[in-house]
């Protein structure tokens, strides 16, 4: 082989080797480049202070969103590319921006513009008050204005309202709570989210537990199941629990028992469109019994396949006495 040749198949291998690397550079990217076939939720939640967005900002952490508070504005489009890469993770996220980041309307448009650069749309939500309401609010807490220096509340408040007028213009959603219950602010705000269906469903927690033991503090509403026959005293039931089907059938054999899931069944039928309504995102219901291993985790798992039946939500179960064992 000739100098020449020998030089050309060198340019050759070095440019299918290069080739082979851009190759393989380009499917790392894809595998990381996030799919667009996810449905990513980014709110970015701004306003006065004193106007309700640390209670927004906790109704969406009860959503199951990932919520971030008070970063600073510089951050903002490092965390849109976060938002961006790993799309499944933050499926879900709310980023309170307000004065507290600097030149608020400056970090707003940098995010929202780093954020659609990627193919997210994040929907802005403005909240305000009248200036009487939030003075009162202030004093209630007794919260310090972010703003506040030599100046009065009524002058930091005014101010605010200048700083921010560009994040109000920009919004997608701008609601006065003044006179908003919190109830109506979740109401107003998913309304304006197209937030329904699954995503309000309540989630429940159903726990079985035993008196003996102390009643779970988390607990919504708790029923004592103790009038039910107690397997304890069948020798042959007692080392067994409320999750055998030996159990089970005794328990679910006494006429009372039956009766008892069906006024459960009615009582709930009956105000679980009343959590609703009111805002309420998790129930925590705790069945009780002596121990906590026969009849209460017997009773726990039958309404756990009824409320999976009725479709009211998504349903964990915790059985709190058998975590003893």
């Amino acid at each position: 082989m000739t100098s020449k040749s020998k030089a050309d198949a060198t340019v050759t291998g070095m440019s299918q080797a290069a080739a082979a690397g851009n190759s393989a550079s380009r499917q790392a990217r894809d595998r990381k480049r996030p799919s667009r076939d996810t449905e990513q939720r980014v709110v970015i939640l701004s306003g006065l202070s004193g106007a309700g967005k640390t209670a927004a900002a906790k109704a969406f952490e009860d959503l199951g969103y990932t919520v971030m508070d008070n970063l600073p504005g510089e951050l903002l489009p490092e965390l849109a590319e976060l938002l961006s890469i790993d799309r499944h993770r933050f499926e879900k996220v709310a980023v309170v921006l307000d004065v507290r980041a600097g030149n608020a309307p400056l970090a707003l448009a940098a995010m929202r513009g780093a954020l659609e650069g990627r193919g997210i749309e994040p929907r802005v939500i403005y909240l305000e008050a009248r200036d009487d309401i939030l003075i009162r609010r202030f004093s209630e807490t007794r919260h310090r204005h972010p703003l506040a220096g030599s100046r009065g509340i009524a002058d930091s408040i005014a101010e605010e309202r200048r700083l921010l007028e560009p994040v109000r213009a920009d919004a997608d959603i701008v609601v006065d709570t003044s006179e908003l219950s919190l109830r109506q602010l979740k109401e107003r705000i998913f309304a304006n989210l197209d937030m329904g269906g699954a995503e309000m469903d309540l989630v429940f927690q159903l726990i079985s537990f035993g008196f003996k033991h102390g009643v779970p503090l988390e607990a919504d509403l708790v029923f004592d199941v103790r009038f039910m026959e107690n397997p304890y005293y069948v020798d042959s039931l007692r080392p067994l629990s409320g999750l055998t089907p030996a159990v089970r059938e005794y328990v679910m054999g006494q006429p009372i028992a039956r009766q008892f899931l069906d006024f459960l069944s009615k009582f709930l039928e009956l105000t679980i469109p009343g959590f609703r309504s009111e805002g309420k995102t998790r129930l925590t219901i705790a069945i009780g019994c002596t121990g906590g291993y026969h009849r209460s985790i017997v009773i726990t798992e039958e309404l756990r396949a009824w409320i999976d039946a009725r479709g009211f939500g998504k349903v964990a179960v915790f059985h709190r006495e058998l975590e003893r064992e």
